[in-house]
C-alpha cells in the first residue's frame, strides 16, 4: 500500500497505532431494526483482540449449533475494540444463558429476536475512534488536511487487509488461475485480492492525473451513500457541481466479464491501467466474475478531532460498508502499525 499515490499532498505526521487494542475501536452502523420474532437471536457484542471469524466460532459452540448456523453482516480486525452484529439460529428459539458466552474479552451488548439470518452487508456503515501515538508533525498543517479530507473525502483504496498478511494473496491468485487447487474460502479471497489490485491501480492512475474527485469525460458515477451506478454521463456544470458536495462519486472497474462501461478519456486511461494485468484479467473473467463499479472516493462523515495529549491524536468519523479506516491515517503520512499485523 506505500507505493500508491496520496491524493491530498505529501505526508503531515508520522505517528504510531494500535499500541493498545483502544487504539482502534469499530462500531457498526446497523442496517435494520430486530422484528422481535423468529428463530435467530441477533446478539450485539463487544469484543477485544478478537476477529469476526474466531467470535462466530465461538457463539456457534456456546449455542451448539454448526458455524454456518451464525451470520454477521461485516469482517472486524482482531488488534481492535469492536461492537458488531450476529446473528445466531435456535430453530426451538431455545437459547443457552447469555452468561455463559460471556468472557473477559466478549460482552454482550443487546440480544433481540429476528426472522432470518443477519447477511453479509446488512449494514449502513462503520464508526471509528482511531487514537494515533508519538505524533509528530506540524499540528496546523495536520489540522489542514484533516479539514481537506472531510471537505473531498478520501481514495477508496482496498486496505492492505485485502492482500493478506505477508501481501502474497495476489501471487497466490495468479498460482489459482494457473491451475492451482484451493478450498473454496480461499478461492474467493484470492479472487477478491485479483480484483482490488486491479481497482487500486485504475484509482492511482485517477490521482495521478486529478480526475479521481472531479470526474472526466465518459465518466461513470455512483450515488453516495448507495450502490446505484448511472453513466457514462457528460462532464458538465451540475456534473461538477455534485461531485463537489461529494453526491456523486466518479468510479472504477471490478473486473469480470464484460466490457467496460466507461467512455472517451476514463476508457482510455482505465485501458491503460489495467494492460499490466492481463494474466489476472483472464483468471477473473474464467472463473465467471462480471463487470462491476465501485466509487473512486468515499465520503468520511462526522470527521472530529481532539489532542489527548501534546503527541496524541484521537480522530472520530464514519464510513460508509467496505471503505477502510486506514485509508484516512494513509493520506495523514507515516503511521506505523505497532501490532504488527498480529
Amino acid at each position: 500500500m506505500s507505493g500508491l499515490p496520496r491524493a491530498h499532498g505529501a505526508p503531515v505526521l508520522q505517528a504510531r497505532f494500535r499500541v493498545e487494542p483502544e487504539d482502534f475501536q469499530v462500531e457498526e452502523i446497523d442496517g435494520f431494526e430486530p422484528t422481535g420474532e423468529g428463530e435467530h437471536l441477533l446478539l450485539t457484542v463487544e469484543k477485544r483482540g478478537m476477529n469476526t471469524a474466531f467470535a462466530a466460532k465461538r457463539i456457534a459452540r456456546w449455542a451448539g449449533i454448526p458455524e454456518m448456523g451464525v451470520g454477521y453482516a461485516g469482517m472486524k480486525d482482531r488488534h481492535a475494540v469492536t461492537r458488531q452484529r450476529f446473528s445466531v439460529h435456535f430453530p426451538k428459539r431455545v437459547a443457552p444463558a447469555l452468561d455463559a458466552l460471556v468472557s473477559d474479552d466478549l460482552r454482550v451488548l443487546a440480544s433481540h429476536w429476528h426472522n432470518r439470518k443477519l447477511p453479509k452487508g446488512a449494514l449502513k456503515g462503520n464508526r471509528f475512534v482511531l487514537r494515533l501515538r508519538d505524533v509528530i508533525g506540524d499540528r496546523d498543517a495536520i489540522e489542514r488536511r484533516l479539514q481537506a479530507i472531510s471537505a473531498h473525502g478520501l481514495p477508496n483504496y482496498f486496505g492492505a487487509q485485502r492482500f493478506g498478511r505477508e501481501g502474497d494473496n495476489v501471487e497466490a491468485a495468479r498460482r489459482m488461475f494457473a491451475g492451482q487447487r484451493v478450498q473454496r474460502e480461499q478461492r474467493s479471497i484470492y479472487l477478491s485480492a485479483a480484483r482490488s489490485e486491479i481497482f487500486n491501480a485504475v484509482l492511482a492512475a485517477r490521482i495521478a492525473a486529478g480526475t479521481w474527485a472531479t470526474g472526466d469525460a465518459g465518466e461513470v458515477w455512483m450515488l453516495d451513500g448507495s450502490q446505484s451506478v448511472f453513466g457514462p454521463e457528460p462532464i458538465n456544470d451540475a456534473t461538477r457541481a455534485r461531485a463537489a458536495g461529494q453526491d456523486i462519486h466518479p468510479t472504477g472497474p471490478q473486473w469480470g466479464l464484460g466490457e467496460l462501461r466507461s467512455r472517451d478519456a476514463v476508457r482510455a486511461l482505465e485501458e491503460a491501467a489495467v494492460e499490466p494485468f492481463a494474466d489476472l484479467r483472464a483468471g477473473l473473467e474464467g472463473a465467471g466474475m462480471k463487470q462491476e463499479r465501485r466509487a473512486l472516493r468515499v465520503r468520511v462523515h462526522d470527521l472530529q478531532w481532539q489532542w489527548p495529549a501534546a503527541d496524541e491524536l484521537e480522530l472520530r468519523f464514519a464510513l460508509a460498508p467496505g471503505a477502510y479506516a486506514t485509508g484516512l491515517l494513509d493520506e495523514l503520512g507515516a503511521v506505523t502499525d505497532a501490532s504488527g499485523g498480529r
